[in-house]
């Protein structure tokens, strides 16, 4: 049968995000010397549709991910679609973005020659719309932090309070009520205890360890956050 209708250059591409030093960096992967567009940019983790071997999205957005940085994501989610005949020089591309996010403990496990990690606030120049879809992820992480347990994926599977509190500010760019904080995340049974504790360079009692409740992600159905009051 013949397909009558042009069809569009399909891509993904991921804003791949982890916590380090206190704020959000953002993941770039560079470009091929010799690609046909932007040679040797550095720009958002992407690449194109398999039709052949790749049975979803998802699975596209993982496959390219391990390709062009040799790790996998820990939190994934579909972000938004973008469209359009002038975005990429090759023709009428479109690209459907997604959100990822990524433990610092996991970081080490990237190709450090293909890869670099860049603070997120504010962000770089980049090549074709990827700026704006950085923006669009930041939107989302920011109000998805107000509800729901979507900043804690930036952590190990065990942390204390002083870390879950942190990875919050840094997800909404703002500082929370510490005590406030602490009493909501307890009446929505986010976090559980966890065996141990951790101790500190610095003098002080060791602190207690948690962990999620559920290893999915929890909507607590309403804005729950808000910042400390000047």
């Amino acid at each position: 049968m013949t397909n009558d209708f042009p069809t569009p250059i399909v891509t993904t591409d991921v804003v791949v995000l982890t916590l380090k030093d206190g704020s959000l960096q953002l993941l770039l992967a560079q470009r091929a010397a010799d690609a046909e567009v932007a040679p040797g940019a550095w720009t958002l983790p992407g690449g194109f549709v398999h039709i052949d071997t790749d049975r979803s999205l998802d699975d596209t957005v993982r496959r390219v991910f391990r390709t062009k940085t040799g790790g996998e994501v820990a939190y994934l989610e579909q972000l938004c679609t973008i469209g359009n005949a002038t975005r990429d020089l090759r023709g009428w591309s479109l690209s459907v973005a997604y959100l990822a996010l990524l433990p610092e403990h996991k970081v080490v496990g990237l190709d450090s020659a293909r890869t670099r990690w860049v603070p997120v606030r504010p962000c770089p120049d980049l090549p074709f719309d990827h700026r704006s879809i950085v923006a669009t992820a930041l939107d989302r992480v920011r109000s998805k932090a107000s509800y729901s347990s979507l900043p804690a994926f930036l952590l190990p599977d065990t942390f204390t309070l002083p870390e879950l509190i942190a990875v919050y500010e840094a997800a909404l760019d703002q500082q929370l009520d510490q005590s406030t904080f602490r009493r909501k995340v307890a009446e929505q049974g986010m976090i559980i205890k966890a065996r141990g504790e951790r101790t500190h360079a610095g003098k002080g009692r060791p602190a207690q360890l948690y962990k999620l409740s559920r290893p999915a992600l929890q909507d607590f159905g309403r804005v729950l956050l808000c910042s400390r009051e000047s």
